[in-house]
């Protein structure tokens, strides 16, 4: 157990909050394997009704996972940062399987591995303080933890516009493309929760309760331009369209492409392309583990997070350079199958 979570029960709800407010709490092996040892203790407790997943402090829900000790293992022999993937990715489906209900508070920044514990819920709540997104092509990773599901299936383009920008959206947007599926004022969010701990039976009736409007979501206006410039299926093609676009809202996202790294921008668009035939969770979780498991030790991602995390000088030198310079083989290779014993398996039943 960790002290950098913190459990308990009230009623018949099971709480987990996150409690690494330094790291904005940012996930660790120890916090996945904590989740996973309490979620299964609850999953056979028939007092336990409902889970609730929120953070204890500090401004963030959860600002991804711990990706300087990722960059560390990968750049030596990767076995600690595969471990992280495996056992986070097994949190993610043990999740998205859960035969309990799960409420989840996605309040304040809400990016990576806090996506990857809160997409699964059956009740995510945003608030006027949600800052959501999906970065990590800027640091030579990709939208992992289920993106290739979850943005694959958001509405247009704006799955694969979130990927390859790392876009921050805020909570009116979250809940205008489904991500979340209430809206509540952060300043209700405690009577919010008691009154569920409380009654958990009635959650839809209370959430219905304090849930309010959220204001016009500032995606919706830009729609257009995402469905239409973001339809290619090449970040050639999207390239080519931005550019012909001309727009000053064109022009703002070209910059923002040029900053991230070719490879894992190829690598996110093959990831939504595949994952919205996926039936399987699992199998979505599976192909993420290889990408996971091959990308912690290339150039890109130990680069990207010199530049952005460790160094901070913004000015990632990546390889190769352009988006010509990616071959489909150097994606395949990332894609490829691991040796059987290597490949990723959900918590055992």
């Amino acid at each position: 157990m960790t002290d950098e979570m913190i459990f308990a029960v009230e009623g018949a709800v099971g709480r987990i909050r996150l409690n690494r407010p330094k790291a904005i709490h940012a996930l660790n092996t120890a916090m996945c394997d904590a989740m996973i040892e309490r979620l299964l203790a609850w999953r056979a407790d028939p007092a336990i009704r409902m889970v609730m997943i929120d953070h204890a402090e500090g401004r963030g829900f959860c600002a991804g996972g711990d990706i300087r000790m990722i960059a560390e293992s990968g750049a030596t022999d990767g076995v600690g940062a595969r471990d992280f993937f495996f056992r986070e990715y097994r949190l993610n489906h043990l999740l998205f399987t859960y035969a309990k209900p799960v409420i989840a508070f996605m309040d304040g920044i809400t990016m990576g591995g806090g996506v990857g514990i809160s997409q699964p819920a059956a009740y995510r709540i945003a608030t006027e303080r949600t800052v959501y997104a999906m970065p990590e092509s800027g640091i030579g990773l990709f939208p992992d933890v289920g993106g290739g599901w979850y943005l694959s299936r958001l509405p247009g383009r704006t799955g694969q516009f979130l990927a390859l920008t790392g876009a921050r959206i805020d909570g009116a947007e979250c809940v205008a493309l489904g991500l979340a599926t209430h809206y509540v004022p952060s300043d209700g969010l405690d009577a919010l929760k008691a009154a569920i701990a409380a009654d958990p039976g009635e959650v839809d009736q209370i959430l219905a309760g304090f849930a309010v409007p959220p204001p016009p979501a500032r995606i919706a206006g830009n729609r257009e331009r995402i469905d239409r410039l973001f339809a290619p299926e090449t970040l050639e093609g999207v390239i080519a369209a931005l550019q012909a676009d001309g727009s000053e809202w064109a022009e703002k996202e070209l910059a923002t492409l040029a900053t991230k790294s070719p490879t894992t921008c190829k690598v996110s668009l093959r990831l939504l392309a595949q994952g919205r035939d996926h039936a399987d969770f699992a199998d979505e979780m599976r192909v993420e583990y290889r990408v996971a498991s091959h990308i912690c030790q290339r150039h890109d991602f130990i680069e990207g997070v010199r530049a952005l995390i460790i160094d901070k000088d913004n000015a990632p030198r990546w390889d190769p350079a352009t988006p010509e310079g990616v071959s489909d083989h150097v994606i395949d290779q990332i894609f490829a199958p691991l040796p059987e014993n290597q490949e990723w398996t959900p918590v055992p039943l």
